[in-house]
Parts: structure tokens; sequence; C-alpha cells
């Protein structure tokens, strides 16, 4: 196939952050071109934000379902290949089952939708339509990560016993929901963030990267959740214990009121043989500790790393970080809907699926259920 595929947008106007942050990823290696978009629920903001964008004048439309079914009517070769959904929680499933139905494989953010219900719903139509989901969960796409992942897979760390993470931010540790600041308002609100508020912010990353780097599912939680914040009724904090599908246990941290905390998103896990330590804020080094070898630390395009790690755009020494990430979610994804399209059975590229997002549902579910009733051990 000798073209971009063609991308259509739903949310992410002007101003907003993830949205820029997906058109910014989506672009780098050169694979995706944005083509249209709905980009609010207000019609003429909607269409200024297209403009803004340099957007052909009759691809900016006013709503996700005039765009879903103008551009299902456009020849093959014009109309848009996928569409990016990039809107707060509650505006996932809707266009999302529209798309898929109509015909448009779907890249979402996370989590995948408002409800359990809606998850279970759209995991059996997107196996109905055929078509790709992808979830972007972007840490698991930091070279380092994936480097843990294959330490743990090829059984260097021995078998996993224990776990440790944390997702620490401060941004909400006053009432900045109270001053019109729009990515505060929507998560505090359970009607568009849906039952949890950080959990579904923060602690699905959380969740997901303990279930993507050890290989084992979290099978129950109890949860001691905080709500710090004046007036609020979804959690702002959390303290979790784990219990792993091996025996293994764990421990999990989540914050929104952390005074002082950016984006502390950290793991450890530590299995019989060595144990490993992972940063966001320090992507580019995975430390590595050994019962009877010295500590090591590995960075990309360093010495030994297996093949998956090596996926680096830069020389050594150049940090990549959050939009390369976000970036490598959506180059796996074209990856295998290029060969899709071009009629090839490819294994399917390492990026996160529906699976990833109705397990983040389930964890979100649990662990609200399990702070109801005094931390309980819940079963996921």
């Amino acid at each position: 196939m000798n073209r971009k595929l063609r991308m259509g947008m739903i949310g992410g106007g002007t101003g907003s952050f993830i949205g820029d942050v997906h058109r910014k990823a989506s672009s780098i290696d050169g694979m995706i071109e944005l083509v249209c978009g709905a980009f609010s629920s207000t019609a003429e903001k909607s269409i200024q934000s297209g403009k803004d964008l340099f957007l052909a004048e009759n691809r900016c439309y006013g709503s996700y379902e005039e765009m879903i079914l103008k551009e299902k009517e456009l020849p093959k070769e014009e109309r848009m290949d996928f569409v990016a959904i990039v809107t707060p929680n509650h505006m996932h499933f809707p266009p999302a089952k529209m798309a898929l139905e109509n015909g448009f494989h779907v890249v979402c953010d996370k989590p995948m939708t408002l409800t359990l219900e809606e998850a279970i719903e759209l995991e059996a139509i997107i196996e109905k339509s055929g078509k790709l989901f992808a979830l972007t969960h972007n840490y698991p796409a930091n070279p380092m990560v994936k480097q843990a992942k294959a330490l743990v897979d090829h059984g260097d760390l021995g078998t996993i016993r224990k776990v440790q993470v944390q997702y620490l931010q401060g941004w909400l540790s006053t009432d900045l929901e109270t001053t019109g600041q729009k990515q505060a308002a929507w998560r505090v609100d359970p009607s568009k963030s849906g039952i949890g508020g950080a959990l579904g912010d923060i602690g699905t990353h959380a969740e997901n990267l303990v279930e993507y780097i050890t290989g084992l599912k979290i099978t129950e939680i109890a949860a001691d959740l905080g709500r710090f914040g004046k007036g609020r009724v979804l959690d702002d904090d959390g303290n979790l214990l784990l219990r792993l599908e091996n025996g293994a246990k764990g421990t999990m941290s989540i914050s929104q009121i952390a005074l002082g905390e950016e984006n502390n998103l950290a793991i450890k896990v530590y299995g019989t043989k060595g144990s490993i330590e992972w940063h966001q804020e320090n992507p580019n080094e995975l430390v590595t500790r050994w019962l009877d070898e010295p500590l090591k630390i590995y960075t990309p395009n360093g010495n030994k790393l297996y093949p998956s790690a090596q996926i680096s755009r830069i020389p050594a020494g150049h940090p990549e970080g959050y939009l390369e990430a976000f970036a490598t979610v959506y180059k796996n994804f074209a990856t295998h809907l290029i060969a899709k399209l071009k009629g090839e059975t490819i294994d399917q590229p390492d990026y996160p699926t529906a699976k990833d997002g109705l397990r983040g549902m389930k964890f979100i579910y649990a662990a609200v259920e399990s702070d109801k009733n005094n931390s309980i051990w819940t079963k996921i």
C-alpha cells in the first residue's frame, strides 16, 4: 500500500491536551495523516477546530454521527480508514459502536468505556465487526518497559513473588474543578468519568502496567479509597493490596492529591532470581538487581536488549518518552491495519486491545466494590 492511513478524530478540539498528543504521536512515523474530524460537541467549535488544523472544509464535521455517515458515503480511496476517539469517558462507547458498525477501525483513549456493561457490549461488537480496536495505554510502549516484560517472559527474573506500583499526581490537590478548568471538571463528574475518579484516570494505567510486565492477571484486590477534594464523590486517592494469579502479592498506590507530584508512575517487580525497577519520569533507564550479579541498568540502544525492546527511533543517549510511547502504539496499530487492508495475515503487533480495556473496567468496579465494603478482598 503506497499511501498513508487516513485518520478521523472525535474530540480533541482547539485547546485540547490529549487530542494534540494523539495528533502529534500518530504523525511521528509518517504512516498516518489526519483527514477529517468532529472535534467538539458544539458544531461551530468542531468545524472551527478542523479549519484551525487546515483540514478541507468539507471534512470538518459538526458531530461524530455526521462524520461517520458522510465518510462512509465517500469513495473507498478517499474515506477515513479509522477513527481516533479522544473524548471524556462518557463519549467513548457511542462513537466507537457507531464507527465499528459502519465499517471503521477504532483507536480509543482509556478507560475503554463509561461503564462495565458498555465494555462488555463493545468487546462483543468488535468481535462481530472484524475490525481492529486499539486502546491507548501508552506506557507499555516505552522501550524499557518492553525490556522489563522480556526479562520476565524469558524467565530471567525467575518466579514473580512481589509487585509494587504507584501512580502519584498532585494536580487535583486543590479544588481545581471549581475554577472552570475543563480537564478537572469532567474528571470529578461521575456522569462523565464513571464510577472511578483517579481509579479510571491513572489507576487503570498502573493495573495495565502490572499485568503487561508480569504477564499475570490481578485476581483479587482490597481497596481503601480517599475523597479529599471538597464535595468530591469520586476517589482522588487510593491504596490497594493485590493478589496475582500465581500467588504473588502486590501493592498499588494512586493519588491525584499528592501535592508536589507531577506524573510519578513507577513499578518494581521482584522474582526469585532478580528484580526490575522503572520510573516513568526517567523512562530511559531500567534498573535490575540480581541474586548473584552486580546491579545492571539497561538503556534504549544499550547492550543485551531483547528484540522487542529495540524500538528506539533516535541515537543512544537521546531521551524518548511520552509522545514516542504514544507513537509506538499508533505505529503498531498502523502496521496491523495496513496488513489487514492488503489482505495479509500477520501476528498481532504489540498494542493494547479491548481485552485490556475490559480488564481495566473490571479493575475499577472491583476496587469501588471493595472500598464500599470496608476494603474486603474482591475478585476481578
